[in-house]
């Protein structure tokens, strides 16, 4: 049976801020191998990113941009996403304050005090330019998308997918704004089926939320190994040059917020270097607690061990994996953690969360309660310096990406269309 899939996001490459986008690409291409049609509704500055900016290709006389992976329909919202923290900063400045949540810690503060009208007349406007297709079933990604869902849902009359990938607990150190969690809630509530990126995340629904576990679906996120990688060869080779290298490198990937625990990093750089001075740590991204970091550590007289780099684009990205030797994921709330599969594809050891989605697939790693400095910085330095456990926790990689590659995430989704319908 061909099934087409009405989905709506709120960020898709090359225009995202972190995780959501990337999950997003990769289960709609996922979807598209496994014979699912996938129409994905977007918001846009449409006048200063018209739709040529972010996918290559012409529209038709509906407005919509085919693509080999997807069509993709767009409306103007001032929900687009923001390209890094100097983005969101010039943002934040010709918006009125709302006083709901600190940079960094919730989206709320970013739309401003009209936060809720533009929700609201995002799903209005991505409703209207649907009404011509006849979908199966309506996906939606995150609390922005789901009262479009819903409407899209009572609209066309077919079944609501949830999909979650960070709630606002996760974001705010489970502080969150009350309304934001309230439009996660009914979401969660009017969707016949939620799809949850991790038991991890499950659990938060069930024991925050109040919603039934039968109701939700874990379907962890993947990652695809690009076409002719030989990831066997690719760890041997990192190992041998590792060997030229002149100081051990640790490395951070992630946002400068409290969700990503940039704090405790610094805290175990200060541990490590007690043990090892030559450690060098690299803290790759930006956000609202950049600056705040960055006199920290010269506060802490780690000025000459820890690198900030800012935003880094994919490319750059790929060369810190190569280059580390060890990754560290410290989140206080991470439902999964897509860097984790990213540092494990480029040979790099890795230690995590435990309160992680990560932790739970990937087997040959540290794993560290969040707020354990003092165990992170023994897992690191064990990694530094026995070489045999670093090429044990290295060797599982390729068994791991073989099993979670977007295509065989994708097509648990489309097995869960299958029994949703069948189910009606």
């Amino acid at each position: 049976m061909s099934l087409h899939t009405l989905m709506y996001g709120w960020e898709y490459p090359p225009l995202h801020t972190g995780g959501l986008g990337v999950a997003c690409q990769g289960l709609v291409r996922g979807l598209s191998k496994n014979g699912v049609k996938v129409t994905l509704v977007l918001p846009m500055d449409l006048k200063n990113h018209p739709e040529g900016h972010m996918l290559r290709g012409p529209a038709d006389a509906t407005g919509t941009v085919l693509s080999e992976e997807a069509s993709f329909r767009f409306v103007q919202s001032t929900l687009q996403p923001y390209e890094g923290f100097a983005e969101y900063a010039q943002r934040l400045q010709t918006l009125s304050a709302t006083g709901v949540a600190a940079p960094g810690q919730s989206i709320a503060d970013l739309y401003g005090p009209d936060l809720g009208e533009a929700v609201w007349r995002y799903a209005e406007q991505s409703v209207a330019v649907t009404k011509d297709l006849n979908p199966d079933v309506i996906h939606c990604h995150d609390w922005m998308t789901y009262e479009a869902g819903i409407r899209a849902s009572r609209y066309h009359r077919v079944p609501l997918v949830a999909h979650i990938h960070a709630t606002e607990l996760d974001r705010t150190h489970f502080q969150p704004n009350s309304w934001i969690a309230d439009q996660e809630r009914n979401g969660f509530l009017r969707a016949d089926r939620i799809i949850a990126v991790s038991n991890y995340t499950k659990n938060i629904l069930t024991q925050h939320y109040g919603i039934n576990p039968h109701k939700i679906s874990v379907v962890y996120n993947g990652h695809d190994v690009p076409p002719g990688t030989n990831l066997h060869l690719q760890h041997k080779n990192i190992v041998t040059d590792a060997k030229k290298k002149r100081l051990p490198l640790v490395l951070f990937l992630g946002r400068m917020t409290i969700q990503k625990n940039p704090t405790l990093f610094l805290d175990v750089a200060k541990l490590v270097t007690k043990a090892q001075p030559n450690v060098q740590f690299v803290m790759a991204g930006d956000g609202g607690m950049l600056t705040e970091l960055i006199d920290r550590a010269c506060e802490m007289g780690l000025g000459e061990n820890v690198i900030f780099t800012g935003k880094v684009g994919k490319r750059e990205a790929e060369q810190l994996y190569r280059q580390a030797d060890c990754f560290v994921m410290p989140s206080v709330s991470e439902p999964f953690g897509l860097v984790a599969l990213e540092a494990i594809a480029h040979g790099t050891p890795v230690i995590l969360s435990r309160q992680s989605g990560a932790a739970e697939v990937i087997d040959h790693a540290f794993k560290v309660d969040f707020w354990d400095k003092d165990k992170m910085a023994d897992c690191i330095l064990t990694v530094l310096r026995e070489k045999p456990l670093a090429q044990q926790l290295r060797s599982e990689a390729p068994g791991i990406l073989k099993r979670l590659n977007w295509k065989n995430q994708a097509g648990e989704v489309a097995s869960l269309y299958k029994h949703i319908l069948s189910s009606l």
